[in-house]
């Protein structure tokens, strides 16, 4: 049997605002999805940690503070540090085209902002871990 994909999902930082990436942790279960929900204010280090010790597939993370470049930089950071190269690193928020563009191009997988239909990011996150993972 084919094991669930295993997603940590977190807000880092100190942004509190947790109602969007609870629908869409609601919505990864529907999907047949494994959440570990870490919750407000995760740093990088636990936000990696869990996914080391949780052996996950995907990093979903939920930034609204305008900390996104420096959060998404270095949680990538640490994930190579750590050998997780083939762990996708995924989130979403009030996030500016050009940054998006400079975090895509440095190795952090889609980051949806407001408005995306929650059904894309599923299958976002199916479909790479199914070329990626399996």
């Amino acid at each position: 049997m084919k094991r669930k994909i295993r997603i940590i999902m977190a807000k880092p930082g100190l942004d509190g605002h947790d109602r969007g990436i609870k629908v869409l942790a609601a919505a990864y279960r529907d999907a047949g999805m494994e959440v570990i929900y870490l919750g407000l204010r995760q740093t990088p280090e636990m936000i990696v940690s869990a996914a080391l010790q949780e052996d996950a597939d995907v990093i979903a993370l939920s930034s609204l503070n305008n900390a996104h470049n420096t959060i998404f930089t270095n949680v990538l950071d640490l994930m190579h540090e750590k050998g997780l190269d083939n762990v996708l690193l995924v989130g979403g928020g009030i996030i500016p085209k050009k940054d998006i563009d400079d975090l895509e191009t440095k190795g952090v997988g889609k980051l949806f902002g407001p408005g995306t239909p929650v059904q894309t990011t599923v299958d976002y996150i199916i479909d790479w871990v199914n070329k990626n993972r399996r």
